[in-house]
Parts: C-alpha cells; structure tokens; sequence
C-alpha cells in the first residue's frame, strides 16, 4: 500500500505524535528522557526547526514543531531514527520501537495551535500521573509558565497569544476544570 505524502511547505507546524510499537514504553528511566531531549536539540541544531511545546509520555510523544528549511519527514526520520537505536542498544532490543511512522496533523490556524498546546500539556493530568501540569518534568510547560528556564522551546511561539504567562496558565488549566466537570456529568 503506498502511503499518502504529508503535505510540507517551508513555515509549516505540525502536532506531531509517536507512540510505542504495541503501546511498549518509549522511555523506561530518567536518562531515556534526557537523551530523547537531547536528540531534539542535536538535530534542530542540524536541521532547524522551532519546537513550540512537547510532553514525553511513558508510551508516546507529542510536539508541535514548525519546519523551516527541511521537510517534517526528513525532521522526524533522524530523530526517531537516532533515539530507535540508542534505545534498542541500551536495552539490547532488535526491531521497530515506533508503532507505524509518527502521526502528524497540519495546525494551520491559530486556535488550532492553542487547543493542541494545552491538550498537550495536559496529557498527565488526564492518564492521572500528575494534578497539576507544571508537576510533570518531562513536558515543556513549566517551561513557558516561567517556572523553569528554556531549553529547545520557543515559548513566544505560544505565548504571542497571550499578554502574560499567567493568562497561558489559566487558559490551560481550565482543561482541567472543564474535564472534571465532563467527568462529573459522567457519575
């Protein structure tokens, strides 16, 4: 079957998900995480690229990445690629680490951006990890709200649509109001 090429133009932002083959961990200890975000800075030093925000979930990854010069596909292959084979050497793995190629959604208009941010963001609160998102350490949240200094983020990217850092925290905790509240009408 061949596949459908990803639409790419130079300034196109994706939401960009990779989950494990069969659901399996992607990151199983603290250095996994380390060196995944090390991977990102390494290749965006190599094939420029804006990271807006992530979170790095146990089973699966979600970024939101606007390209530049190089192609998403191109962007995407080195980084799985480079973190496929530090993960199967370090844990004496063979075959694919990654479920399928990595998913990807063209985000084309501004409130796309920040629903997928804060959907983002709030990926630990829903899978009950964490209460809060600025409890999780490994997600660029803490990074944007101020909480932590910048590292690969461009939290401007996000924040231009706020006037402060603050109005950005409140817009993405009222996720979590607004799912405790679907939650209740649930019981």
């Amino acid at each position: 079957m061949v596949r459908k090429k990803r639409e790419w133009y130079i300034g196109a932002k994706y939401h960009i998900m990779c989950r494990g083959n069969h659901r399996n961990d992607l990151f199983r200890d603290r250095e996994d995480y380390q060196v995944f975000l090390n991977i990102l800075k390494k290749v965006k030093e190599k094939l420029e690229y804006e990271i807006y925000c992530y979170c790095l979930m146990t089973n699966h990854i979600h970024m939101v990445i606007e390209t530049k010069e190089i192609s998403i596909g191109n962007i995407m292959k080195r980084i799985n690629m480079l973190y496929s084979i530090y993960f199967n050497k370090k844990y004496n793995l063979i075959g694919h680490l990654f479920q399928d190629r990595y998913r990807s959604e063209l985000i084309e208009e501004d409130k796309y951006i920040l629903g997928v941010s804060r959907y983002i963001h709030l990926n630990p609160v829903r899978a009950n990890m964490v209460k809060k998102p600025e409890d999780y350490k490994w997600s660029s949240y803490s990074m944007i709200i101020g909480l932590y200094k910048e590292k690969i983020i461009n939290s401007q990217k996000i924040l231009i649509y706020f006037k402060t850092k603050e109005r950005y925290r409140k817009f993405v905790e009222s996720g979590i109001k607004n799912k405790m509240r679907e939650d209740e009408d649930v019981i």
